[in-house]
């Protein structure tokens, strides 16, 4: 027969031992192949709707996320709006204080000022007396430097005095 056309033998042990080899997988193999097969798709299974729990959990965190971020930036905007309302009542109540103190200070200068000129006017008279009686001092030697010019003067002062 050749190689073409196999024998009635080859095909009959051929046979048996392909029955025996299905015949011991089926007995022995084939349930743990299958349960392990089964538990694969589980686990697969398990793994895929875990997934999707947490792929919806990390949405829900997202948005959650994005809700904080949101209030986050409204209260940033309003502290900041507090804050320059508060540096614009600083420097309001700093300007008024310095308009203030600054009339304040003019005040306290128109009276030094005036202080000092009244002082200096005092000191003005006190030497205008001063002057004064020293050129009377001088006129009245220029004048009495004389007997005659003395009793004349004697004589006009007895004339202006009137008794009572």
């Amino acid at each position: 027969m050749g190689l073409i056309t196999p024998g009635l033998g080859l095909i009959f042990w051929s046979a048996l031992g392909f029955l025996i080899v299905l015949f011991l997988l089926s007995k022995y193999a084939w349930k743990p192949i299958l349960s392990a097969l089964d538990d694969r798709e589980k686990s697969i299974d398990d793994a895929l709707k875990s997934a999707e729990i947490a792929r919806n959990e990390m949405a829900n965190l997202k948005a959650e996320n994005e809700k904080i971020i949101h209030e986050a930036k409204m209260e940033r905007d309003a502290m900041l709006h507090r804050a320059s309302e508060t540096s614009k009542e600083m420097i309001e109540e700093a300007r008024t204080a310095a308009n203030e103190e600054g009339a304040k200070m003019i005040h306290n200068a128109k009276a030094a000022i005036q202080v000092e000129k009244d002082a200096a006017l005092e000191e003005i008279k006190v030497q205008v007396g001063i002057l004064s009686l020293e050129i009377a001092e001088k006129v009245l030697k220029a004048n009495l430097a004389s007997d005659a010019s003395q009793q004349k003067l004697m004589e006009d002062l007895i004339k202006d005095i009137k008794l009572n």
